[in-house]
């Protein structure tokens, strides 16, 4: 307050030297303004030293009722205390603080009167947190404490000021030094080695060795090549922030060394972040890694106590199945088959043709170890009407129940078999999965968080076109007495051209293979064909969907708030059909469902539309991907999805 009256001193000082000023000059101009001027300007400074006398007597009085409120038993506790301390009314102006206040926080100017608010931007009107408010001033740092009154009836507050700056320094300098591990894998290392003659591949690989250890090493990382294919690096945690901000273009850099062009090399690294110790950094490492390797690999996976984070994934995996790992699985699913009482096999929600027609095939062989076994699934909810009724006439509706007509039949040795899906929240029934101790996955898609991390055999192929081709392979090694009969293999077989688009999209070798073995067991081409037709109304529904699509960014959008008939079929479908326009490398097809709004992402795979869908909650596939976004409205999930689209293409041209 003092300060605040001295700062109106000067300005009346020169008021008043312009007013004489002024009344001199009028004495030459005019004697009866002179007098009237100089009336007026008497009365003014008479005026003036009245309300300075008062004011003066105002900061008096002030100062006194704080040397009242504080008594000299609180004024000698505050000065001992060897912390800065200031005391302010309730609304924050200052009434009193020590000398180390002072000295330290003002550097030696005397701020009475001032709001608190001014000098330290503390927001005193919200209660103290539990570890204090960090302030800097003056190129030092305070933990800041405060509490109300004094134990007087007028309000006031008390702060207390703990310098720590050299403990917040070195706290942040033990934080960025933290040891990080990182493990580097080349993806395809045998496809390159196998493909190239010997001179190729030594410089090949002497460039990808070179380049991984050059990157590492510019970040002042510990690089050791642990086998021929894999690296391991230690470096500070400093050093990782500025690779995840430049999104480790050492994936850009190793991709460019390409000894063809159908074959580029590609890295897959994971990394364990903040890990209280090494030997659990390089765990989490390896955790990433798994996970960065079932998403597709060409890519770096970050994992952190709170979950993962991705980078990278825009190369297309290469096949890097062996039916060595096919029959092995085989028996020890046999195995897990024989040890318990009975099965249930569970897909994903709203079950497709590949989802169904996995269970359904292993459904028969199961069997065939005299073991009872059901499908769970929706009778109500799902995508596959002309098979599932086509099966129920051929003996097979006592086979399919709802989820929640099978919890009386889960024991301590019931096995369940979860198919097309590893994500707990994705299957058919949570209830069910929780209530089974003994879990086996089958599933083809691409890594996400989340997943079934329970299970006995988790049997993931993320190279496979479907999960119906796994399941097909898989029955190859059950055994000649445990064959399927014609229903089921042509059940598998349109699962296999569900995900493949009729052997267009993401096939190998492996696909043609079982397809030639289902085949063999009396698949039927024609009606599995069949399976796929589609009725008028579901035809006019898919074209009225095509027609509202719009091209952004090359990708066609499309999408209805109607609520049209059989849309969870009808707009995948649409989303296929959308990729045959020109100029077009993606397609998404969004409508209304169940309070929000579901996704149906396809590409052709320019673009990776799992990264788009995974912003959006979902996942799926490089080429085909879906996600729900619940509670939202139509316009603001289409808002969502151009977001997501152009943070994948600006993350993409970095």
């Amino acid at each position: 307050m003092k300060k605040r009256i001295n700062l109106f001193t000067p300005s009346l000082v020169v008021l008043l030297v312009l007013c004489v000023g002024m009344t001199a000059v009028s004495w030459f101009m005019d004697r009866r303004l002179f007098y009237l001027e100089a009336a007026l300007l008497l009365a003014a400074l008479i005026y003036i030293l009245i309300d300075m006398r008062n004011s003066k007597k105002t900061m008096h009085r002030v100062l006194t009722q704080m040397g009242e409120l504080l008594s000299d038993t609180q004024r000698g506790v505050l000065t001992s205390i060897p912390l800065p301390v200031v005391v302010t009314q309730e609304d924050g102006d200052i009434l009193w603080y020590n000398e180390l206040f002072r000295d330290e926080v003002l550097a030696q100017i005397d701020s009475y009167g001032i709001n608190l608010a001014e000098i330290a931007g503390i927001d005193h009107q919200k209660p103290c947190p539990k570890d204090g408010v960090s302030l800097v001033r003056e190129n030092r740092e305070y933990t800041v404490y405060y509490s109300s009154n004094l134990e007087h009836e007028r309000p006031m507050k008390v702060f207390y000021f703990i310098e720590d700056t050299l403990l917040k320094r070195f706290a942040r300098e033990y934080h960025l030094t933290r040891p990080s591990v990182a493990i580097i894998l080349l993806d395809n290392y045998e496809e390159l080695t196998q493909s190239l003659p010997e001179s190729d591949r030594s410089q090949v690989l002497a460039k990808v060795e070179t380049a991984v250890k050059r990157y590492f090493s510019s970040f002042e990382g510990f690089v050791y090549k642990m086998e021929r294919d894999r690296y391991v690096c230690v470096l500070e945690k400093r050093h990782l922030d500025q690779m995840i901000q430049n999104r480790f273009h050492i994936l850009d850099e190793v991709r460019e060394i390409s000894p063809n062009e159908k074959m580029p090399a590609t890295l897959s690294i994971g990394l364990g972040l903040d890990a209280p110790s090494l030997q659990e950094a390089e765990h989490m490492a390896r955790q990433a890694l798994d996970m960065a390797l079932g998403r597709g690999g060409d890519q770096a996976a970050v994992k952190t106590r709170n979950g993962y984070e991705f980078f990278g994934g825009v190369a297309k995996g290469v096949e890097k199945r062996t039916k060595v790992k096919t029959r092995i699985m085989a028996s020890a699913l046999i195995e897990l088959i024989q040890n318990n009482d009975n099965v249930i096999l569970m897909g994903h929600k709203f079950a497709d043709l590949d989802c169904f027609g996995s269970a359904v095939g292993l459904l028969k062989a199961i069997k065939s170890f005299g073991k009872p076994a059901w499908i769970a699934i929706d009778r109500q909810k799902h995508l596959v009407s002309p098979l599932f009724e086509q099966l129920c006439q051929q003996g097979y509706d006592d086979a399919f129940c709802n989820p929640e007509d099978l919890m009386p039949q889960i024991g301590p040795k019931t096995l369940l078999i979860v198919v097309d899906t590893h994500l707990k929240h994705f299957v058919e029934s949570e209830d069910l999965y929780r209530a089974c101790k003994n879990v086996a996955v089958i599933d083809h898609h691409r890594k996400m968080v989340n997943f079934i991390d329970n299970a006995m055999i988790f049997y993931h192929e993320p190279f496979a076109s479907s999960c119906s081709e796994m399941v097909a392979e898989l029955l190859q090694y059950f055994g000649e007495k445990r064959r399927v009969g014609r229903p089921e293999a042509e059940a598998l077989l349109a699962g296999i051209m569900l995900d493949t688009k009729n052997f267009v999209m993401r096939t190998g070798v492996r696909t043609f293979e079982a397809a030639a073995y289902l085949r063999r067991l009396g698949a039927d081409t024609v009606e599995v064909k069949r399976l796929f037709a589609s009725s008028m109304e579901e035809y006019q529904n898919r074209t009225k969907i095509m027609t509202s699509a719009e091209v952004y960014r090359h990708c066609a959008i499309a999408g209805t708030a109607e609520a049209l008939t059989s849309i969870k079929l009808v707009a995948p479908q649409a989303a296929d059909e959308l990729l045959s326009i020109s100029d077009v490398d993606a397609s998404f097809v969004l409508y209304e469902y169940e309070g929000g709004v579901s996704f149906s992402a396809r590409s052709l795979g320019g673009i990776n539309v799992q990264i788009i869908m995974e912003k959006l909650g979902g996942g799926g596939h490089m080429t085909m991907a879906g996600a729900q976004m619940n509670g939202v409205a139509y316009e603001e999930a289409r808002q969502a999805l151009l977001e997501a689209i152009d943070e994948y293409y600006d993350q993409k041209n970095k």
